[in-house]
């Protein structure tokens, strides 16, 4: 059993079904303090147990940005400018995380927040890191 969040851009050209473990009744909700995160105003969950669906209307109206280590795609929409996701492939499988603030409504859940800052963290501890802890089931 899941609980089913929706979210996406503000122009619904990235949408996306999180179904969230059941049994984990609180989201913790990550504030990243890199320049990135922090002038898009996001803050990302994952969980182990959790899966995502994504979907494109329009995949030439979206840009993936990668920088720092290039090891993950932020999925940004060119028409709206917003982040909802961001994926990293890592032995040939899709892991994601999701930014809370894109949820389309979030009644019933509710959430623990942290501070986060991943500046000298090294590649392999980086994929190490996620493919323990973002959502290890991504449809795109």
């Amino acid at each position: 059993m899941s609980l089913r969040i929706a979210g996406g851009c503000h122009c619904g050209n990235i949408t996306f079904d999180l179904d969230w473990p059941a049994d984990q009744p609180q989201i913790g909700r990550r504030e990243c303090g890199c320049v990135f995160c922090r002038k898009h105003r996001a803050a990302w969950t994952s969980h182990a147990d959790a899966s995502l669906v994504v979907r494109i209307n329009d995949v030439a109206n979206t840009s993936p940005y990668r920088f720092g280590t290039a090891t993950a795609d932020f999925h940004v929409c060119r028409h709206c400018g917003v982040a909802p996701l961001a994926t990293c492939e890592i032995d040939g499988r899709l892991f994601g995380i999701v930014n809370v603030n894109t949820f389309e409504a979030t009644d019933g859940v509710s959430f623990t927040t942290t501070a986060t800052d991943f500046e000298g963290e090294n590649v392999d501890d980086r994929l190490g890191r996620r493919r323990r802890n973002w959502i290890p089931s991504v449809r795109l």
